[in-house]
């Protein structure tokens, strides 16, 4: 594992590549997961992976410039200092807040890498491409709310947050009733979720 501060350029420039990467592909990968019961969401977090596709390319073609063709592999797990993340196959099913929560971590962790490494690179243009794409990522927090505004207006939020309640009953609920049925679990814990869901609702 590498010291953040022991980069060089090349090595800043291939590890903001695979960042974009993972990220554009993590926003696809939330608005395929959401695509069946919120679409309004999966529309928002589609929106937010072609923007990161887009920090990609614009890297992609400096790198070129500076350093040719060949990129070499440098992921987040080989430096130090950033947030280990899950797997979003092992964290499913996943609600609308648990989503939500995860993008605005994901802007504060970009935006943070851009400034510390534009203040790091001493090369004009790659400083200034890392400098851009740090103020974007602070203007993106302002963007997930208008893309929220468009895709997921107040009516398509309440509609979500009863398809979300009716996913967690027929999750957790039923399961639980039909453990009962068999005599497998608890006779009281499927009653206690079920007056936990109806007291929330």
């Amino acid at each position: 594992m590498k010291n953040f501060s022991d980069l060089t350029e090349q090595e800043l420039l291939a590890l903001a590549i695979a960042l974009e990467e993972e990220d554009s592909r993590t926003y696809s990968d939330l608005a395929d997961a959401m695509r069946e019961s919120y679409p309004g969401t999966a529309r928002m977090f589609a929106a937010m992976a072609a923007e990161e596709d887009g920090h990609r390319h614009r890297l992609l073609d400096l790198y070129r410039e500076k350093f040719g063709d060949h990129i070499p592999l440098i992921r987040r797990q080989d430096v130090k200092g950033f947030l280990e993340r899950k797997s979003l196959w092992l964290a499913r099913p996943l609600g609308l807040e648990k989503v939500r929560a995860q993008a605005e971590l994901m802007e504060a962790e970009s935006k943070r890498f851009y400034q510390r490494a534009a203040r790091q690179s001493t090369d004009a243009a790659i400083r200034q491409l890392l400098g851009d794409l740090a103020a974007e990522e602070r203007r993106h927090e302002a963007r997930a709310e208008e893309l929220e505004a468009q895709y997921v207006p107040g009516e398509v939020e309440k509609e979500e947050g009863e398809s979300e309640r009716r996913l967690f009953l027929l999750q957790i609920h039923q399961p639980g009733l039909a453990g009962l049925m068999d005599g497998s679990v608890s006779t009281l814990a499927p009653l206690f979720a079920t007056g936990i869901a109806i007291g929330s609702g």
